[in-house]
């Protein structure tokens, strides 16, 4: 099997359990290709937890989750040195802290102080972890994804910009449809009948995380063409110059997205566009993830709050301008 099959079948395995939320579950895999982090917005019990403990469960990778609650320590997720004696002597240990798994389920993330919240911020961006003046390295296979409650906001702190950024995508989880629904229950149904539970992945089932990292070599040699490096940039630069191409557009911007949100676009357009068995990208693929990349890294003005414009929509009017080379 090719790197992509691998991928392919370790789609469709997660999708067995994780029923009507298709583009999650695709984003999911964007992300592990990408090589980037997650934030999932979505309502309780839309299987956001559910979805990666199922990529661990089929990936040949350790999963911690992390509860983000107001009293937890950056120490929680870090790890601390801890005074260790024996034989009369003692020194200080490192002890690792939840943070050294491969896949991070940073649950609930905006409960949690800013003082806390940044405790991941060199893990995403460094992808090492200092304390006490040491630093120690992360697995190869590393990604973090954090999820949000979208209408509970009492007791929470809103995520500062500066590590909204180091998301490489914000996905939005909505409803199932009908039909979902009904299958939901009687996923759940034979889950509870089960008499031993449903059977875990055996080893040789688990996908070796080797077939991650020969898929982001081939990701790499995925070619983006000048025509779509253009309008890449185009779409940057009207979140950030809006006035040039609309005045109403400019009323509801206040600031655009960084450097990382092109770069986010070009490293996620390569996966998408090799996930659908292609060598190069179409402005088509670019238009699939733009959603998913600039819509944590938009600040709206005042105008587009108050009038109830969020950034999906702004999005959309900036694709409708925004001609392709």
């Amino acid at each position: 099997m090719t790197a992509r099959d691998d991928i392919l079948a370790l789609g469709q395995r997660i999708g067995q359990s994780i029923i009507g939320q298709d583009a999650m579950v695709e984003r999911l895999l964007l992300g592990l290709l990408a090589n980037g982090h997650l934030l999932v917005e979505g309502l309780p019990g839309l299987a956001k937890t559910r979805a990666i403990k199922s990529l661990a469960k089929n990936l040949q990778a350790e999963l911690s989750r992390v509860q983000f609650t107001p009293d937890l320590l950056p120490a929680d997720i870090t790890g601390s040195e801890i005074y260790v004696s024996d034989a009369g002597k003692g020194a200080f240990t490192f002890q690792q802290g939840p943070i050294f798994a491969n896949l991070i389920l940073a649950d609930e993330i905006n409960r949690a102080p800013a003082k806390v919240q940044s405790a991941l911020l060199e893990a995403m961006e460094e992808r090492q972890v200092t304390v006490g003046g040491k630093s120690y390295p992360l697995p190869e296979l590393f990604m973090v994804m954090a999820t949000q409650n979208p209408i509970e906001q009492e007791g929470t702190y809103p995520l500062p910009e500066a590590q909204l950024d180091r998301f490489l995508m914000h996905v939005e989880v909505g409803y199932p449809d009908e039909t979902s629904e009904a299958a939901i229950m009687r996923l759940n149904r034979d889950e509870e009948n089960a008499v031993d539970g449903i059977a875990s992945p055996t080893p040789q089932e688990r996908l070796d995380p080797q077939a991650v990292f020969d898929a982001r070599k081939e990701i790499g040699a995925v070619t983006v063409s000048e025509p779509v490096e253009k309008y890449i940039v185009a779409l940057v630069f009207a979140t950030r110059y809006p006035d040039r191409y609309d005045k109403d557009l400019a009323r509801l911007l206040q600031v655009g997205v960084s450097p990382r949100g092109a770069i986010g676009i070009d490293k996620v357009s390569r996966a998408y566009a090799w996930l659908k068995g292609r060598d190069y990208v179409t402005p088509d693929d670019v238009k699939a993830v733009v959603h998913d990349v600039f819509r944590h890294r938009l600040i709206l003005s005042y105008d587009a709050h108050a009038s109830s414009t969020s950034a999906d929509q702004v999005i959309d009017r900036i694709i409708s301008l925004v001609a392709v080379s």
